[in-house]
C-alpha cells in the first residue's frame, strides 16, 4: 500500500477472506490439540483474570453485529495490527542434560516491523519497515486505506499506545467523514482479533526457523504476503 522505498516498502495482495460463524471467527487451517491456538486462544484464562467480563462480552456482541453487516455488504471490516520479526528466529525449546541449568540463547540482529490490515473483501494491506512503529506511521498507513476502499469502513484494533495518540484523535473527526470508524477490542482480549492467528502461523509455522540477514528477512515476510491466500492460507 502506498510508496516503495529502500527501509519501508508497502503492498497489497487478494486473498480468500471469508466471514464466519462467531463460533470460530479465526479457524486456523492447523489447529492444535483441544482446537487451541498458542499464544491466543491457549493464554485465555490467564488474560481473563485481568480483563472485565461485561467489557469483553459486550466487545465480542458488536463484532458479531459487524461481521453481519460484513457479509451484508454494508461495511468493510477490517482488522490491524502490528508485530515484529527478529533476525534471529527465537527457540520455543531446547533440551538440557539433566542437573545443568536451562539456557536459551536469546535472538540478536535488528528487528523488522510489519503493520497489517485484513478486510472482510479479501485483500491484505501491509508495510514493513525498520524502525520503531509510530502514530504518524499508523496514521498515514490508515488514511491510505481510506483512500483504496469504497465502503463505510470499520476498523478493529487492540489499544496499543500508537492507535490512541493524540494524533490519531485529532483525525478522528476527518475519518469519521470519511465513512471511518475505530472499533477498539475489550483490553486483554487477542483471541477477538483474527490477525493474532496469523502472526502465530507465520512466526511459528510460515517462515522457518533460521537466522536471516536483513534483506533475506524482507524477502521472506514479502513471500508470504505474495501467496497469502493460496499457499499461506486462513480463513475469519
Amino acid at each position: 500500500m502506498g510508496t516503495r522505498g529502500t527501509s519501508e516498502r508497502h503492498r497489497a495482495a487478494t486473498a480468500p477472506c471469508r466471514g464466519t460463524r462467531r463460533s470460530d471467527p479465526c479457524r486456523d487451517p492447523y489447529p492444535d490439540p483441544q482446537g487451541q491456538w498458542p499464544g491466543v486462544v491457549a493464554h485465555a484464562p490467564q488474560l481473563g483474570k485481568k480483563r472485565d467480563a461485561a467489557v469483553f462480552a459486550q466487545s465480542s456482541e458488536e463484532l458479531d453485529k459487524l461481521r453481519i453487516q460484513a457479509q451484508a455488504g454494508e461495511i468493510e471490516l477490517a482488522y490491524l495490527d502490528e508485530a515484529g520479526f527478529a533476525q534471529v528466529h527465537p527457540n520455543r525449546s531446547a533440551w538440557t542434560p539433566r542437573g545443568e541449568q536451562h539456557l536459551i540463547e536469546a535472538p540478536s540482529g535488528k528487528r523488522l516491523n510489519v503493520m497489517v490490515v485484513l478486510l472482510s473483501s479479501g485483500t491484505v494491506g501491509y508495510a514493513y519497515y525498520w524502525y520503531t512503529s509510530t502514530a504518524e506511521l499508523f496514521l498515514g498507513f490508515v488514511n491510505d486505506l481510506a483512500q483504496r476502499v469504497s465502503k463505510p469502513l470499520v476498523i478493529v484494533l487492540g489499544n496499543a499506545s500508537i492507535h490512541r495518540a493524540g494524533a490519531i484523535q485529532g483525525a478522528l473527526v476527518l475519518f469519521k467523514k470519511q465513512g471511518l470508524k475505530f472499533e477498539f477490542l475489550s483490553p486483554y482480549s487477542p483471541e477477538l482479533n483474527c490477525i493474532e492467528v496469523m502472526w502465530r502461523l507465520m512466526k511459528h509455522r510460515w517462515l522457518a526457523a533460521k537466522r536471516r540477514t536483513e534483506a533475506e528477512l524482507e524477502r521472506a515476510v514479502e513471500h508470504v504476503f505474495k501467496h497469502f491466500g493460496s499457499q499461506f492460507k486462513m480463513d475469519f
